[in-house]
């Protein structure tokens, strides 16, 4: 078993390849999950015909591309800045992919669903209730595991800038 990165070098090269992965991740899962998100509300609504349930199926994959590319972009910009510079975690980005997909269902008139309490504080600009929990609700358990390395790396990097040198 090889001991956890340490040393700043190792840490930054475990915080780029967790990187790569959550960018990899974000492209490669986002288009189905803004997909399954939008299927989800219209079946639930339950009143579009087959017609304007095609169209918005394939409103619902152009947007679902549109927020991967997106997404991806952010998440490169945020792993491009010093640790000390990165003001958001990549969970917050890939939770704003729900723009894409909400846009489409406004602009079809579907009315916002009931949330809980907790969630509409938390995210009152989900009115659909897409927003992703984790990073596994995107359709891969193994993207949390990117993201905990992602972390723990940065807090490493960051406890030892503020540590006085030993």
């Amino acid at each position: 078993m090889t001991d956890a990165p340490d040393g700043p070098e190792e840490l930054r090269a475990a915080m780029r390849s967790a990187a790569r992965e959550l960018v990899d991740g974000a492209e490669r899962l986002i288009p189905a999950w803004a997909v399954a998100g939008v299927e989800r509300i219209l079946v639930a609504w339950d009143r579009l015909d087959a017609d304007e349930l095609r169209s918005a199926r394939e409103r619902a994959v152009t947007a679902g591309a549109d927020a991967a590319r997106r997404v991806a972009e952010e998440l490169r910009a945020l792993f491009d800045r010093d640790v000390v510079e990165q003001a958001a975690t990549p969970l917050q980005i890939v939770r704003s992919a729900i723009r894409e997909p909400t846009a489409v269902l406004v602009s079809l008139g579907i009315p916002a669903v009931a949330r809980d309490p907790f969630d509409e504080r938390a995210h009152p600009e989900d009115r659909y209730d897409l927003v992703p929990r984790s990073l596994a609700d995107l359709g891969d358990p193994d993207l949390g595991a990117a993201l905990l390395v992602w972390g723990m790396a940065k807090a490493k990097l960051l406890r030892r800038g503020s540590e006085p040198p030993g």
